[in-house]
């Protein structure tokens, strides 16, 4: 392992071994500081930022396309193998940038946010493993190890959500996001199945899975439902502004750079698969007009600042589908990073935009002209009233959403419930029978 792959290791490590000895001592009964929490995050993030931009001034230099880390398998069972291999290289390294720089910000951000909050240890121990998950996912040289990523990303969003526990409502929200997350990974599950039946491997590292045209069609199409669940596109869009219970830093790294970015990757990362399909592509670029147009349209009408900048973050994603779809793909990377970018800033500074805002309307007499009014003025009023009372309701997708993902995953967790109390129940009597057996033998014996 040279000097650059071992910088690869730590950048993508450093987070996930912070939350493993932090978390370890809280189980041990240490608590530590804010201060210390809030330092050692600083640190981190600091000293991953230089790894990554160490690696990419080395393939700067050297002009080299790639620095790969491979570090054998986790298991292999006859022709499947799942392997440890590390990836930087032109796609991976922004996304990875992008991620070390965010949530180094947004810690230094969350350590004032939350100062003497009961949840402040709880929400860096949760930061640290997002992070981790995230570049675990983007430096993957593999879709196994990538998936490995992409559920610990999905699990943390799901716990910050849910961060203000003693509510119901952030605890409902967080259930409804998991139960649409785990509906939409069986497509990245599948997907990377059919590769290694197909294929024989999930590996990218030397190159895409070689695919027949039919079978990147339905490859293409099961990725394509993880990415649209995971960005929240249209049909499943109505989880988005439900995640807007947790905290505002986390919204501002899940839901404006990072989580809402990952399904956008794992399309670019299979784009010259998905240029095989025709039928895929064009549904990528369905998606995402259909949803830039949703988002636009509901986010008019949202009552609150936060939905309405997730809406935004809505939008711009479907449009980034869209690029995708059309095979612009540096495009796409580079709409990406400045979106996130600008999105983390809306989302952080918030509360400080409307206290600006009431002070402009203050000064100007309490008349501010509304963004993209002389748009509406050219549709006829019927239209207008009916567009508005679409985007109150957000296009129906909440109950869509429940009625055909949430209600039956969570009927069918119910009833797997069930079947898991009457097991234990029939283990508690055996063992019930077993104990009473025993002492009759006894008994006998002892007689």
């Amino acid at each position: 392992m040279d000097l650059w792959q071992s910088l690869l290791l730590f950048a993508v490590l450093a987070p996930g071994v912070v939350f493993s000895a932090i978390s370890l001592g809280w189980l041990l009964g240490w608590i530590p500081s804010e201060r210390f929490v809030s330092r050692i995050t600083g640190v981190t993030f600091s000293a991953s930022v230089l790894a990554i931009a160490a690696i990419v001034w080395r393939l700067a230099l050297t002009g080299s396309p790639s620095i790969a880390l491979r570090l054998g398998n986790w298991f292999a069972v006859g022709r499947y193998e799942f392997p440890l291999v590390l990836l930087a290289d032109r796609l991976s390294l922004p996304f990875l940038g992008l991620t070390v720089v965010l949530s180094g910000l947004v810690g230094q951000f969350s350590a004032t946010y939350l100062h003497r909050d009961g949840g402040f240890l709880r929400f860096f121990l949760l930061l640290h493993l997002f992070a981790f998950g995230s570049l675990l996912a983007f430096a993957a040289g593999s879709f196994d190890l990538l998936a490995g990523g992409w559920e610990i990303v999905g699990i943390t969003s799901v716990l910050l959500i849910a961060f203000f526990q003693q509510r119901a409502a952030p605890v409902e929200n967080g259930l409804r996001v998991f139960a649409v997350y785990r509906a939409c990974d069986i497509g990245l599950l599948v997907g990377v199945f059919a590769m290694h039946h197909w294929a024989g491997t999930a590996s990218f590292a030397g190159g895409l899975p070689h695919l027949t045209e039919t079978q990147a069609v339905i490859v293409c199409l099961l990725l394509l439902l993880a990415a649209a669940g995971k960005a929240a596109q249209v049909p499943f869009s109505g989880w988005l502004p439900r995640a807007m219970e947790g905290p505002t830093p986390s919204s501002a790294i899940f839901y404006g750079a990072i989580s809402i970015h990952a399904g956008a990757y794992l399309l670019l990362r299979v784009q010259p698969i998905l240029a095989q399909s025709k039928l895929a592509s064009t549904l990528v670029v369905a998606i995402g007009a259909v949803t830039a147009i949703h988002g636009a349209i509901v986010g008019r009408a949202s009552a609150d600042a936060k939905t309405s900048l997730a809406y935004a973050s809505l939008t711009q994603v479907g449009a980034v589908f869209v690029e995708i779809g059309m095979g612009w793909r540096w495009i796409a990377v580079a709409h990406i990073l400045g979106h996130a970018t600008v999105r983390t800033l809306q989302f952080l500074r918030a509360p400080s935009m409307l206290h600006d805002y009431h002070q402009m309307r203050s000064a100007t007499g309490g008349e501010l002209s509304g963004v993209g009014v002389h748009w509406e003025e050219l549709l006829p009023e019927r239209l207008q009233l009916g567009l508005y009372r679409w985007a109150l309701d957000r296009g129906h997708l909440d109950t869509i959403l429940d009625r055909l993902v949430v209600y039956p995953l969570m009927r069918l967790s119910r009833f797997f419930a069930k079947l898991d109390a009457i097991g234990w129940r029939g283990v508690a009597g055996r063992r019930g029978e077993t104990a009473i057996s025993l002492e009759t033998s006894a008994r006998v014996g002892g007689h």
